[in-house]
């Protein structure tokens, strides 16, 4: 299998963000604090989002005005602080990506 392209990244993206609302749809803090699956899952999506970040090209990044630092730092914080990780601060993630799903969806439509 080889290297996925820029724009399967993208796409990528998309679908991580679109798992992470469907995971959470009708949940609450509370409840997603209790569901270790749950919280498992979108811990996943999200380090898809930001490995997928990291390698999409830098100059096609800076097109758009999005902190890109923020979701490939939100993965390097659940991959290596994984035994620190506070269930309140990826269930507010969960709540915070419709910039990122809009930037994603204006760079399919713009660049491929």
């Amino acid at each position: 299998m080889g290297k996925p392209t820029p724009r399967q990244r993208v796409e990528h993206i998309l679908e991580a963000i679109h798992l992470i609302k469907e995971f959470v749809s009708g949940m609450n803090e509370k409840t997603f604090s209790r569901d270790v699956k749950v919280q498992s899952a979108v811990q996943y999506q999200f380090l898809i989002i930001g490995e997928a970040i990291r390698h999409i090209d830098e100059d096609m990044l800076a097109k758009y005005d999005y902190p890109w630092h923020i979701p490939r730092s939100f993965r390097n914080f659940i991959i290596h602080v994984y035994h620190g990780i506070k269930t309140e601060r990826i269930y507010y993630a969960t709540q915070d990506l419709e910039d990122l799903e809009k930037q994603m969806l204006r760079i399919l439509a713009n660049e491929f």
